[in-house]
């Protein structure tokens, strides 16, 4: 779209369209509100004029100044509240430009090629998404989480991009986000964005005030109004939204367009590494209060291996050789540290600094602090429940043994017993995740308090209420909970009696190592004995790597 202006594009035509059609929202609204007002001049005109008299216009006159005064009054709160109300912020890592220079001059590059202002600032989010966020605010810029000067928007990127992605393809992928800016910075637009977010925010303020707060009555009449203006300009809203990115793209379209087709699949294939390296590999950490403190890093390790698994990934091993994104920073390790903590708490929870409950972990340490750990803990878990149901220990040396377990689960056919200890385990499972969410409240509050101090956090602005923001994995059954912990018993029992040793998959999370090879065939033979309380199959396994689940095992 070169030598083309904005204004002349059809996306941007339409985006000024449905701009238009969120700010007659505005209008409409306002002139309702005045309504009472203009007919309240009308009857005292016709007053003041001789006409319009009797007792009756009278008592029209007095009710409907009354009423317009009330309706004025009530408008100019309720726009002044919706005015002031604090849009939400993306908790991000903030990127100044002393620490990126070299992605600073790739973003301005960028911008200037593509004839558009240049992003305020960076930021980096723990996820694989990349946008542009207004943060015109004057409370992001008090909480110093806007603090920037000019008025174009930040440019968010999502971490795993910079860690996986190569300069080239990161800056085809960022091309038409940079292409935004120009529309951004439409009058029309911009009103717009700034309407339906004060919208939104009202909204959330509305739900968030306290039932006993003096706030409540205004806080109620001020959501609900918010709401239906939203309800009103929710469609153009997001038709607007649509063509500007369909603006945006057609801007960029001469940019490295057919390097950005090779980008895009990337960004496919760092997506679903980056889930499963959250779901299988972190969520294990985080569970027992340690956050893996290279997450970007580990993701590269993490598609490296898709890639050798995956026949469509096939020869995408060899652009490892090419100048990785991250290198565009000055210190891409305190990046990484800033985004995994952050990743951690808006996934799963945990106080804004550490402590001996949460604390980072290296990846050449997480076989030993994690996997070992988490089965360790899992054994001692299970062994504790069968005592609490007076489950008798097993024939042999003192001391947590397998067996006891494989005795308990394979004494009923069709899995009985697999459900009450299934039940069991799920109960004490809740307490102890009760009591790390309580731990969780005492983290947000930490940050409730420094949104009130005005301390640059992260999430301040979120305000105190408790994470994670969203699960990453649906709760988990009974039976899929005891597969687990009789899984993390027979690591142990391997750990202990063969010299089997725990070990890390970047795909699959913890696996059990025997003679440096990962066995992946463990979860069968256990299915067979929690499901159908089956237990040759599992003593099979055990006996072909010679495994005694009579011997006891050391637990957590």
């Amino acid at each position: 779209m070169s030598g083309t202006a904005i204004g002349e594009s059809v996306g941007a035509r339409g985006a000024r369209s449905k701009a238009l059609a969120v700010l007659r929202v505005r209008s409409w609204a306002t002139a309702v509100a005045l309504l009472p007002a203009a007919s309240a001049v009308v009857l005292l005109a016709g007053g003041a004029m001789g006409r319009m008299t009797g007792g009756g216009w009278d008592v029209a006159r007095w009710t409907v100044t009354v009423w317009a005064v009330v309706v004025l009054l009530a408008t100019t709160v309720v726009a002044a509240v919706i005015t002031r109300a604090t849009p939400a912020l993306s908790p991000t890592v903030e990127l100044p430009e002393r620490s990126a220079p070299d992605l600073y001059r790739l973003v301005h590059d960028l911008a200037e090629r593509l004839d558009v202002p240049a992003p305020s600032a960076l930021a980096l989010t723990p996820d694989c998404d990349s946008w542009l966020e207004d943060r015109t605010h004057p409370a992001h810029s008090m909480s110093g989480a806007g603090r920037r000067s000019g008025k174009a928007p930040v440019l968010v990127i999502g971490s795993p991009f910079l860690w996986w992605m190569r300069v080239a393809e990161l800056r085809a992928v960022l091309a038409p986000v940079v292409a935004g800016t120009g529309l951004a910075a439409d009058p029309d637009i911009a009103a717009a964005r700034r309407f339906v977010r004060g919208l939104d925010a009202a909204v959330a303020d509305a739900a968030d005030t306290g039932q006993r707060s003096i706030r409540r009555p205004l806080s109620l009449l001020t959501g609900r109004i918010a709401r239906v203006l939203l309800r009103g300009c929710q469609m153009p809203a997001a038709e607007m939204e649509r063509w500007v990115a369909a603006a945006a793209s057609e801007r960029a379209q001469d940019v490295d367009y057919g390097l950005r087709i090779v980008a895009q699949e990337q960004v496919g294939l760092a997506y679903a590494g980056w889930d499963r390296l959250l779901t299988r590999v972190a969520l294990p950490a985080w569970r027992m209060g340690r956050w893996p403190s290279r997450l970007d890093a580990g993701v590269v390790s993490a598609l490296t291996e898709l890639s050798r698994r995956d026949r469509l990934a096939e020869g995408f091993t060899s652009r490892l050789g090419e100048r990785p994104a991250c290198d565009l920073l000055e210190e891409p390790g305190a990046v990484d540290e800033a985004a995994s903590l952050l990743a951690a708490r808006l996934f799963h929870g945990g106080p804004a600094g550490g402590g001996p409950d949460w604390s980072p972990v290296d990846w050449q340490q997480y076989p030993d602090e994690v996997v070992d750990r988490k089965w360790r803990t899992e054994a001692a878990r299970i062994h504790r429940v069968l005592d609490e149901l007076g489950v008798p220990p097993s024939t042999g040396p003192d001391g947590p043994t397998l067996s006891r377990v494989m005795e308990h689960l394979s004494q009923r056919p069709g899995g009985g017993a697999s459900d009450d200890l299934a039940a069991a385990l799920t109960a004490r499972a809740a307490r102890e995740e009760a009591g790390r969410e309580a731990g969780c409240q005492t983290g947000a509050a930490g940050q409730s308090h420094a949104a009130r101090e005005g301390v640059g956090d992260a999430l301040a602005l979120w305000g105190g209420d408790p994470l994670p923001l969203c699960p990453l994995q649906p709760p988990r059954t009974g039976r899929e909970l005891l597969a687990d912990h009789v899984v993390a018993m027979v690591c142990c029992t391997a750990v202990d009696t063969v010299g089997a040793a725990p070990g890390l998959d970047w795909l699959d999370g913890p696996a059990l190592l025997i003679h440096g090879e990962r066995r992946g065939d463990l979860m069968a033979p256990v299915l067979s004995l929690v499901e159908d309380g089956d237990a040759q199959p599992l003593r099979v396994w055990l006996g072909s790597l010679g495994v005694r689940p009579e011997k006891p095992v050391r637990l957590a």
